[in-house]
């Protein structure tokens, strides 16, 4: 038995949107991770192996700081924080773009149909999330509010640009335009969005945590306090690493809540969904 598509383009309470974001995870995740692993998979190895650099240079016990600049430790920061943003871009553009081909196919993702997307988008996908960092960065600076203010309609422009096929700078002017008078809305969904995959992320980081107590408590006893450096050895970075790759991989759950959200908001203003349906009872008919 066929099982009957999910409805992307329709109102929904935060509730609902909790339940649909699982659910299509569910019954989609091997489609998903096929497309991922294509498409995300370079820039994750890429993110990883910055993160191992930037560990060794800012918590790394083996020698390794002795061997570099305090320049090298910032360079090292640059280069987590780009290859992040070339991961997330993919990431998002990957997730977007699965949602975009199943509701095109009614309920199949067609890879191909994602690759081109993705390459299509990418650069958009990387300017925005720049522009957007940059935005709220500075937002903050100016007493934390401007920064929250602009940062919730800023979360969806990625979403506008894959499914409205719009540029960056229409997407940023879209985006506003889609959360005017459902600012608290938007805000409490993404924050609960958020928040849920923060601390399924956080499970990963279990393992971690356990073994940073252990260390401490032994260093503890061993009386080598003098050296802080000493509780974040190879092992405790490799499983830190290990973690991190599992809580990226976990982020591709955000995109998909988010593109809940998009479609709530659009159903809204503009009923898109509403009149595909009656036109498609007047086909049938």
């Amino acid at each position: 038995m066929t099982k009957e598509p999910i409805r992307f383009k329709k109102e929904r309470e935060l509730g609902e949107i909790l339940s649909a974001t699982f659910k299509f995870l569910r019954e989609n995740y091997k489609a998903l991770f096929g497309v991922l692993l294509k498409t995300t998979g370079p820039a994750l190895a890429l993110l990883l192996l910055s993160l191992a650099f930037y560990s060794f240079q800012t918590v790394g016990s083996i020698g390794v700081q002795s061997m570099f600049s305090g320049g090298t430790a910032l360079l090292a920061t640059a280069i987590l924080l780009i290859t992040y943003l070339v991961y997330y871009a993919a990431l998002t553009g990957t997730i977007y773009h699965s949602i975009r081909s199943y509701i095109s196919h009614e309920g199949q993702i067609i890879p191909q149909e994602v690759y081109s997307g993705v390459k299509s988008d990418f650069g958009n996908l990387l300017a925005i999330s720049v522009i957007s960092g940059l935005l709220v960065f500075f937002g903050f600076l100016l007493l934390l509010i401007p920064g929250i203010y602009v940062a919730v309609p800023l979360s969806l422009a990625p979403a506008i640009i894959v499914f409205r096929n719009k540029s960056v700078f229409d997407a940023i002017s879209d985006c506003f335009e889609l959360v005017k008078n459902n600012w608290w809305a938007t805000f409490g969904s993404i924050i609960v969005i958020s928040i849920i995959v923060y601390i399924v992320g956080l499970v990963f980081q279990i393992p971690t945590i356990i073994y940073f107590i252990i260390k401490t408590m032994t260093v503890f006893q061993e009386g080598t306090l003098a050296d802080p450096s000493s509780m974040f050895d190879t092992g405790y970075i490799i499983m830190n690493i290990i973690s991190s790759m599992i809580q990226y991989i976990i982020y591709g759950i955000t995109p998909i809540g988010f593109a809940f959200v998009y479609f709530h908001l659009n159903e809204k203003k503009h009923f898109t969904g509403t009149y595909e349906t009656i036109q498609n009872l007047g086909k049938k008919d």
